[in-house]
């Protein structure tokens, strides 16, 4: 175990069962958290978090939660309330996401739909639905992209949905503010993950080109974004609001 500095606290982290979910519901837990971490369709995959964290002494639960369809926020608050008994919730992390999307020639109506549901609306009705249940001087952390300030039009439409709630995130910190609740964005930029190790994993010259984008010359991890994600659910973050933080490692500068 960490430092139990989040001793006592409940998180949510959506997406929590793989890449840098899953890292970020370790970390937290590490920290003391009890972390309900969310998982569409894998319950195996959300099921191993939850082992690996218990036996590092950390407290875990894995609810199915699938995103992008009318009501998905109140089916997901609904199965939080049963695992954990109706417990109230201190740092909440939008971290599921859907990783890419098609150029603007390729894009379909269907598709656009798709990416926007899950990237930008479940976020908007999970927080309005946490507004009740969230302690004072808690803590939002969506995680956005890099993609949102570098132009990467071919997949346009994910980078549209990390500009959205980059500004959610803002406007957020301000309505929240006096209630002691800081919102943060987090920008990953290429990170070592499942969803990227088809193009990205034993393809030495996408790694090399990827880690070439870094300032720091290296491919990030999602450990690289869990620690930042950490120090904002932290009261070492307390006085960070409304602020977008770039964790691409300086990629395009």
């Amino acid at each position: 175990m960490g430092t139990e500095r989040l001793d006592g606290k409940f998180a949510l982290v959506t997406g929590g069962s793989r890449g840098i979910g899953r890292a970020i519901a370790r970390r937290l837990a590490a920290d003391g958290a009890t972390v309900v971490l969310t998982y569409a369709q894998d319950a195996e995959a959300g099921r191993e978090n939850v082992e690996r964290i218990e036996k590092e002494g950390g407290r875990a639960i894995a609810i199915q939660a699938p995103l992008g369809t009318h009501g998905d926020a109140e089916r997901l608050w609904a199965a939080y309330d049963e695992a954990t008994g109706g417990a109230r919730v201190d740092i909440i992390v939008n971290n599921a996401g859907i990783g890419r999307s098609a150029d603007l020639a390729s894009l379909t109506e269907e598709g656009f739909d798709e990416v926007f549901a899950v990237n930008v609306r479940a976020p908007f009705f999970i927080v309005q639905q946490a507004l009740p249940r969230l302690n004072d001087g808690g803590r939002i952390v969506n995680i956005s992209s890099g993609v949102a300030r570098i132009a990467m039009p071919e997949i346009l439409a994910y980078g549209a949905t990390k500009g959205a709630l980059d500004n959610f995130t803002m406007n957020l910190a301000v309505q929240l503010g006096a209630r002691g609740i800081t919102v943060n964005s987090v920008r990953p930029g290429i990170i070592d993950t499942d969803v990227n190790a088809s193009w990205l994993r034993g393809n030495q010259e996408a790694w090399e080109r990827s880690a070439a984008l870094s300032a720091l010359g290296r491919v990030g991890e999602p450990e690289d974004v869990a620690d930042i994600v950490a120090f904002l659910a932290s009261d070492d973050g307390r006085w960070v609001t409304g602020s977008v933080l770039d964790a691409t490692g300086g990629s395009s500068l």
